[in-house]
């Protein structure tokens, strides 16, 4: 039986969302982070709310005060958005996010004290360019997605040489894309690779084996593994023909975009969310295991 629950829009320094249960809180909370579409993500949050889990989302792009694209995006917003989680009395805290909220949860898992598990939904291994235009308006020259302490993180660009092979006004898959740029800039990767392997933080990572978008997999597996490589144990859930819009049960699948393919289908999209969700339960309560 779900769990009644209590929700609240946050404004004020926040714009954002928060749900948690009306009685018998567990102690366990969530910061759901978006990737690019940069919504607030309340169905979410509502979701993890009636598990039992206090969840919040807050807008960390294109809000007063912040860059309009994923542009130099301090690492530093997420650190004080965990701080809304224990301001509750959450005693473990846990970061979801997608895509490029992924990205961000990552990085933020790297750093001392700040999560205490990561689930990383279609996730990158490396830092990558900014998503459109920084505080200056403006999307090129390309700069890193992130800054922490003031300085920008270092990252792989896109290589504009890179043409799409669908017809004009078709869903894009960009996967290709990114392929091409980790190739072109295969001398930046090391230096742009997130260092989950000094996250002390437990890792769940979520990867479609039909992403579109970018190749999820291959960098699930490349985390998993530099974490392996020092002793610590990751949780990799997939699905060969799921694609990068993973749907949790309870959830609703997304309309088609009618700006990208994202691959897998809503099917299988399902299916992975389904076999994934144990494993986001059990990181959030300090129970993971892997894979």
């Amino acid at each position: 039986m779900a769990t009644e629950i209590t929700e609240c829009e946050l404004s004020g320094p926040w714009e954002g969302f928060l749900a948690e249960p009306a009685t018998d809180s567990t102690g366990a909370g969530v910061l759901v982070l978006s990737g690019s579409s940069g919504r607030i993500e309340r169905e979410r949050c509502r979701l993890l709310a009636r598990a039992g889990v206090t969840a919040v989302s807050v807008r960390w792009f294109g809000g007063s005060g912040q860059p309009p694209g994923i542009c130099e995006v301090p690492l530093e917003t997420f650190v004080a958005a965990t701080g809304l989680l224990r301001e509750r009395g959450v005693e473990r805290v846990s970061i979801l996010g997608v895509s490029k909220g992924a990205e961000a949860a990552l990085l933020v898992s790297a750093l001392p004290a700040c999560a205490d598990a990561v689930i990383a939904v279609a996730p990158t291994s490396v830092v990558w360019a900014n998503v459109g235009p920084g505080h200056d308006g403006r999307q090129q020259p390309y700069r890193s997605s992130w800054t922490w302490q003031g300085q920008p993180l270092p990252f792989v660009p896109y290589d504009d040489s890179w043409t799409q092979a669908e017809p004009e006004g078709a869903p894009v898959a960009v996967l290709g894309w990114y392929e091409r740029s980790l190739a072109t800039y295969a001398d930046r990767l090391a230096a742009a690779t997130i260092p989950v392997e000094r996250a002390a933080a437990d890792l769940v990572l979520i990867a479609g084996g039909a992403d579109r978008m970018w190749p999820s997999l291959r960098f699930a597996r490349e985390l998993a593994d530099r974490r392996t490589a020092v002793g610590r144990s990751t949780a990799v859930i997939t699905q060969a023909d799921a694609g990068h819009r993973i749907v949790f049960p309870g959830e609703l699948a997304p309309s088609p975009s009618t700006t990208f393919d994202h691959g897998g289908t809503p099917e299988a999209d399902a299916e992975l969310g389904a076999a994934a969700w144990p494993h986001v339960l059990a990181a959030v309560h300090g129970c993971t295991t892997s894979t």
